[in-house]
């Protein structure tokens, strides 16, 4: 099922939003963000509320509505749904108007939420990309930007062409950045849990902040530092965090098979536990 509100009216199904001349149709001005209600619990929604309206003014656009004026939207739409739905939340702002500067005054806002069950925590595959992630005086990379994605679907195509699922993407330094739709954490042989200093190059995750902030509470704390791409090859353990899975471990990595470990484990069962208060 989707639901999206558009123009103060709620609509089933892939409802229109573009015309053939606005901005973000050939000119790419369009951000977006994604939060999950699980059963109801809706954790750290403001957040990616807010991040949503950060994002569009750092490409120029100007979100229409607040965050308190987007969260009565989203607890609106979501009571459409069953009480036990597994939705994904993704508010949308584009520019419509604009010839290669889109006018920030005439930005639109689209909010769509649709049945999304929670991938099951038996992993995913993945390998290392030779893509790289843009720096920030290349890409709009401190913004929830659509254009990025073109990088992380081109990613995902090769890595599934080779029989994975995911890629692991390094910025242009050679250093690892993240994988191609979420954020990495890996434990090292010492039992070190590591995940990649945010540099600029890839967003810096709220579920990612979360799952840190939830393993220090449990006495794990996360190393935050430049990763070379080897270090994976010795890791004991390999997850990611994201909005669309949580946290899922990464269960092959290149010819190596690893196993669903304790730390993952924890990430997964404290990052519910908390959600479930939400």
């Amino acid at each position: 099922m989707y639901l999206t509100y558009f123009n103060g009216n709620w609509a089933e199904g892939n409802a229109p939003l573009f015309g053939a001349m606005d901005h973000s149709v050939w000119l790419g001005s369009s951000v977006f963000d994604g939060a999950r209600s699980i059963r109801g619990h809706m954790a750290d929604l403001r957040l990616h509320l807010q991040r949503v309206i950060t994002s569009a003014d750092r490409l120029g656009l100007s979100c229409p509505l607040t965050v308190d004026q987007m969260e009565q939207l989203v607890r609106e739409g979501v009571a459409k749904f069953p009480a036990d739905a597994e939705l994904y939340i993704r508010p949308l702002v584009f520019g419509t108007d604009g010839l290669l500067i889109p006018v920030p005054e005439k930005s639109a806002f689209a909010l769509t939420l649709f049945d999304a069950p929670v991938p099951p925590f038996t992993g995913f595959s993945a390998c290392l990309s030779q893509l790289r992630r843009p720096d920030a005086n290349m890409a709009p990379t401190d913004a929830k930007a659509s254009s990025l994605y073109a990088n992380t679907s081109k990613a995902l195509r090769e890595a599934r062409d080779r029989g994975f699922d995911n890629a692991v993407v390094c910025d242009s330094a050679g250093n690892v950045a993240e994988f191609a739709s979420a954020n990495l954490f890996f434990v090292t042989p010492a039992g070190k849990v590591v995940t990649p200093v945010a540099n600029g190059t890839f967003l810096s995750g709220i579920t990612r902040a979360r799952v840190i902030d939830l393993l220090a509470k449990e006495g794990v704390v996360v190393e935050e530092r430049s990763v070379r791409p080897e270090e994976l090859e010795t890791a004991v353990e390999i997850f990611n965090t994201g909005n669309y899975g949580k946290v899922t471990p990464c269960v092959r990595y290149e010819a190596r098979t690893l196993p669903v470990g304790p730390v993952a484990t924890l990430a997964r069962d404290r990052y519910f536990a908390f959600s479930d208060t939400q």
